[in-house]
């Protein structure tokens, strides 16, 4: 039994090589990460790193940045992404490319006009009391500020790019590339204006593409609607066709009925009422009502119809009725006729629908494809019907002032009392449904007649780089020869594509890039001259496009006849000035190349950036702008819910870099499975920080350990111990898997493995076993030689894989290391020999752990009765019947495996009282105490401590170990 009733005659900790470092436990993130940001900033590391790349002719990977918008700070969806595309950077420098990221801003826009038009009120002005250039000015600066602020934001998290050469879309030289871009379709015959209903942001005062568009749950008002019949057949003399919508505020606007040759339509009479009501319902016996057979019934009871007749089959073809409104005003007395369309169904409704082709996209087209070309127009730009349009001039359909602003006005129920005035109201209601409201202001839209600028997507156009094709043949192919990160982007962009509409680029605003060109007033056509093109762009690329707005006609158009010629003074849709960016940041840069590599943002971008983008391209170089995109998908709270400044659920990065640091985040989106939405709050971040020291005090335990290595310690691999051929195979295994994982932006697949690696083999097993020879080794012996000689290895490589996602700790721990040594970040990834490979060892070890969790699971219950202290008080009699896990401990220290002081392995079953696990059969443990007596300075307990009269408190290995001058470090 262990005899430690004697104390030690000395004092041995003086002699145990203990791990040394100046590398905190407490890492201090707030305070460390600033100072390696300062020294990254004085060496200039991104340029510092591209520099090494092209001495050494590596190839060139570009990563075109996605800009965002210039308004406001950063905030946690900015982080995540822009902390990817650090990842994308960094880890492209790693694996040996020359990387060219240049960060950008958009800068035009709506929500930027908004805060000027706020500043402008609170001192008590109004837009239209300040002159355009002023305003835009106002806008410039508060751009610039923003952009500012944002830089600062993204450098704190650790982004590094060519920051010095940021592009942003307000530059005077790219306001001029997207006009030169814009003048390309110009020239091209892509180009057309079009009157047509486009969505209208009445709040807004412009036209809205797709992409600005959002859909949100609305209560809207349901009506159905009579339109006496005056021309069809017999049996539709003395009915009326009824009609069906959520927008009530379109009835003055209405000019036809549509319906479907596939549908049975019906006279219905009415027989009774429903009794008791609460008030007179506007159906009364006698009525005729047309109606699509199959929804009769859903009309019925919505009129409180009790019973009614069919009376026979209906024809609509030649069918024309009168507008409900034409008894109250000759302004309504035109005819109204039924339009056979594909687009009616009878899903709801009455299987009829009313038409008014200046609201409503189908309702344009089927009243066009029955030849009919004049559009109403009957909302103006504030929402609000036109003086010409009787009975309704002047009313609101959304209110666009105020506290008001974005609620719907008293037009609907104006136009449902008029109905009910003139006896053609059947039915009314309330229903809740999906309706288009304005990315940016929240506030519904609605569908308006407006003169707009448009690309076409299904015109062949016979240019070198469409060759006939239609813009959306070539942006589809474009799509087919585009790698997708995560693969299902590429059919959600293509749905996209293939269903869009012709790109409505024109807007209605002051902030912006201008559609700088001229119209020819008696063609309608625009002017299309590259001379005066040139002019345009030149005077732009000087002044900004301030020129275009500031300067005269006569200043662009040369011999031209100014009189003959219109300035069109809207300004392009911000996604064609996002859309363009690849054209003056790719293209006449050193360094860089077109197309781009890669385009990231997030998963909403595939209706935004990504589509602007490839459709910009697509109309002007025949192809896309990028080679692959990568999305990310959203950042929610902790529940899963959306971030809310009234919820209280927002998480500020700034407070989480004060309180935790930036690394933190990093370490958590690196963590996580981007292409889904994620989810972050304290808990999560509690988790990250956790993971965060275990990773840091792996690499802590490293850098103490290998104090004072040098690599004349080192050994070969043929006299590599079990344990430590194991680890450098598990470090091959794992040079491939991050170098995979990398090349195809998969963070979380070089992350996860790395942090399982650092807990279970190298702190669990590794160190754990090799703590005793670390310790207590002569420094000569070969066994503590290769286990730091593996440690170097794993340094040298786990500083590398980590350092794209951990830049800040493994600068720390590289700069710890070797304080005069260049940055961790222009480090290549380390070759990883292919002789480490030992799949043997691989089993080998799975077979010893296996064993060893059974040996584990014994002690811990002597533990737990207390009838045992440390592991190192046992010598487990280990039984096994596997000879395959017997076999497995050939040449290795059982009682060294086990972290006892002795072990013996027996072949065979053991005895029935031995500790088994049900999962482990042919392992059973007999947890004996060890025998003999502690020793002072590794504090194993084995017969042999005493025997050598020098050291009376030591065992063998120590004795000589202090003997051969093993002080620690003298």
């Amino acid at each position: 039994m262990a005899d430690d009733a004697e104390k030690p005659s000395r004092d041995y900790r003086e002699t145990v090589f203990l791990p040394e470092t100046p590398f905190p436990m407490r890492a201090g993130l707030p305070q460390k990460e600033p100072e390696i940001l300062a020294k990254w900033d004085a060496i200039d590391l991104y340029n510092t790193v591209r520099a090494e790349r092209q001495r050494a002719g590596a190839p060139l990977f570009v990563l075109h940045d996605g800009p965002p918008y210039a308004n406001g700070a950063i905030h946690i969806g900015h982080s995540l992404q822009k902390t990817l595309k650090d990842f994308v950077v960094r880890s492209r420098f790693l694996l040996g490319y020359d990387v060219d990221y240049v960060p950008g801003w958009d800068c035009h826009g709506l929500p930027i006009e908004w805060k000027i038009e706020e500043e402008l009120r609170s001192q008590g002005r109004r837009k239209d009391e300040v002159s355009k250039a002023e305003f835009r000015t106002r806008c410039r600066e508060y751009a610039a500020h923003w952009i500012d602020v944002q830089r600062e934001g993204f450098k704190r998290l650790g982004v590094i790019g060519d920051w010095a050469g940021r592009y942003a879309t307000m530059d005077y030289s790219s306001e001029a590339a997207i006009v030169a871009e814009f003048h390309k379709f110009v020239a091209s015959g892509q180009l057309y204006r079009g009157s047509k209903p486009v969505m209208w942001s009445p709040v807004e005062r412009t036209a809205l593409a797709d992409a600005e568009v959002e859909y949100h749950d609305h209560v809207s008002p349901t009506i159905w609607v009579k339109f006496p019949v005056v021309e069809g057949s017999q049996a539709a003399r003395g009915a009326s066709v009824v009609i069906w919508t959520t927008t009530p505020w379109t009835i003055p606007a209405n000019r036809a009925i549509s319906y479907s040759d596939a549908i049975d339509y019906a006279v219905y009479q009415v027989e009774a009422m429903e009794e008791g009501l609460e008030f007179e319902p506007w159906a009364k016996p006698g009525d005729r009502l047309i109606l699509a057979d199959k929804l009769a019934d859903d009309v019925f009871k919505a009129a409180k119809i009790a019973k009614a007749r069919r009376l026979e089959a209906v024809d609509c073809q030649g069918m024309v009725c009168e507008h409900p409104l034409a008894a109250l005003d000759t302004h309504y007395s035109f005819q109204v006729p039924l339009l056979e369309g594909d687009h009616v169904t009878d899903d709801a409704g009455t299987g009829f629908v009313h038409t008014a082709p200046g609201h409503g996209a189908d309702d344009y087209l089927v009243w066009l494809a029955h030849g009919h070309r004049e559009i109403p127009d009957t909302v103006d730009p504030d929402g609000a019907y036109y003086p010409h349009v009787a009975l309704f001039a002047g009313l609101k359909v959304l209110e666009n002032e105020g506290k008001k602003a974005g609620k719907f006005g008293p037009a609907n129920g104006a136009v449902m009392e008029k109905l009910i005035e003139a006896g053609r109201l059947l039915a009314r209601g309330r229903m809740e449904h999906s309706y288009p409201h304005s990315w940016r202001s929240k506030a519904p839209v609605i569908f308006r007649n407006t003169p707009q600028w448009f690309i076409r997507m299904d015109e062949p156009i016979d240019t070198p780089q469409l060759h006939g094709r239609t813009l959306r043949e070539t942006a589809l192919e474009s799509i087919e020869a585009t790698a997708f990160y995560p693969a299902a982007g590429k059919n959600r962009i293509r749905s996209m594509v293939e269903s869009r509409p012709d790109w409505l680029i024109s807007r209605q605003r002051a902030w912006g890039a201008p559609l700088a060109m001229f119209v020819d007033k008696d063609t309608g056509q625009p002017l299309h001259d590259p001379e005066v093109d040139a002019r345009i762009v030149a005077a732009i690329r000087e002044e900004g496009a301030d020129a275009w707005f500031t300067r005269p006609a006569t200043d662009f158009l040369g011999q031209h006849d100014p009189d003959r010629y219109e300035k069109v003074e809207d300004i392009l849709d911000v996604w064609f000035d996002s859309g363009s960016t690849h054209a003056f940041t790719l293209e006449n840069r050193a360094h860089t190349r077109w197309p781009a590599d890669l385009y990231l943002e997030g998963s909403d971008q595939h209706r935004g950036w990504f589509q602007s983008s490839l459709l910009e391209s697509s109309g002007t170089r025949g192809r896309a702008p990028y080679d692959a995109i990568l999305t990310h998908g959203f950042t929610m709270d902790e529940n899963g819910e959306k971030m809310s400044k009234s919820k209280g659920n927002v998480v500020d990065p700034q407070v989480v870099i004060r309180e935790s640091g930036a690394e933190i985040i990093r370490l958590w989106a690196a963590m996580i499975d981007y292409s889904d939405d994620s989810r972050i709050g304290k808990t999560v971040l509690a988790t990250t920080s956790d993971a965060y020291r275990k990773l840091r005090n792996t690499v802590r335990y490293m850098l103490g350990a290998l104090a004072d290595y040098s690599p004349d310690e080192a050994v070969e691999l043929d006299q590599m111990p079990p344990l430590e051929r194991f680890i450098l195979h598990r470090l091959w295994e794992l040079d491939a898997q991050v170098r995979a994982a990398y090349e195809g932006y998969g963070f979380q697949d070089v992350i996860r493995p790395l942090i399982e690696f650092c807990q279970n083999e190298l702190s669990s097993l590794f160190f754990d076993i090799r703590r005793d020879s670390l310790y207590c080794d002569q420094p000569t012996a070969i066994r503590r030689r290769a286990a730091r000689t593996v440690m170097d290895a794993v340094f040298e490589r786990l500083t590398a894989w980590l350092g794209p996602l951990m830049p800040f700790t493994m600068e720390e721990a590289w700069t710890t290391r070797y304080p005069d040594a260049h940055s961790n970040a222009l480090r290549i990834i380390p070759e990883t020999p292919a002789e480490w490979a030992s799949p043997a060892e691989a089993e080998r070890w799975a077979k010893v752990q296996t064993v060893t969790s059974v040996v584990t699971g014994a002690l811990e219950i002597e533990r737990r009765e207390k009838r045992m202290g440390a592991a190192l008080e046992a010598a487990p009699r280990v039984h096994i019947s596997d000879a395959g896990l017997l076999a497995a401990f050939e040449g290795l220290d059982a009682a060294e495996v086990f972290r006892t002081s002795q072990a013996t392995l027996v072949a065979g079953e053991g005895p029935d009282g031995a500790f088994r696990l049900a999962e482990i059969p042919g392992v059973a443990v007999e947890p004996l105490r060890a025998e003999g007596r502690k020793c002072a300075r590794s504090w194993r307990i084995l017969p042999e401590v005493g025997t050598d009269p020098r050291y009376p408190d030591l065992s063998l290995r120590d004795a000589e170990a202090v003997a051969a001058g093993g002080a620690a470090r003298a």
